[in-house]
């Protein structure tokens, strides 16, 4: 097996048990009905985690030469923000209070655009409350899906 076979497979394979993990999660928490949406997007996820396995694993996947160094460590932080939210601030804070800080905060992160300029702040601000907006339509108006409970919300 040659080196951009196991770029390749090394991803997706990580992709594929942790798609399996979440799978796993909503099939076995409490309650049921709480979990249909996640459910239905974890086997979507599963079975497209698959393919991308069986095509790194036959040597199909010829698109890129796979992460350096330094991406990874441009994207690290992003996930461990993101890994923050995930496991402690969504339970803690509430899904929404705490999607606003993981959205504006990774946002910040990685917008190009100097951090001292206020008319980027209020664009920052804009997008974010907008994207929550939609979050917000889509769980619990159009979904009506439960989201985390947490301190404020």
């Amino acid at each position: 097996m040659n080196s951009a076979r196991i770029q390749h497979l090394v991803p997706a394979t990580t992709i594929l048990a942790l798609g399996i993990w979440v799978a796993w999660i909503s099939f076995t928490q409490q309650p049921s009905s709480a979990f249909l949406f996640p459910r239905l997007i974890s086997v979507i996820m599963v079975l497209l985690a698959a393919w991308n396995f069986a095509r790194a694993a036959l040597g199909f996947a010829k698109a890129g030469a796979g992460f350096y160094a330094y991406e990874i460590r441009n994207i690290l932080p992003g996930i461990v923000i993101a890994a923050i939210y995930v496991f402690f601030a969504a339970k803690m804070l509430g899904f929404y209070v705490s999607s606003i800080a993981t959205f504006l905060i990774i946002y910040s992160m990685y917008d190009p655009v100097p951090l001292l300029s206020a008319r980027d702040w209020i664009k920052r601000g804009v997008v974010t409350i907008s994207f929550i907006a939609v979050i917000y339509i889509l769980f619990a108006l159009i979904l009506q899906v439960q989201t985390p409970r947490g301190l404020f919300l």
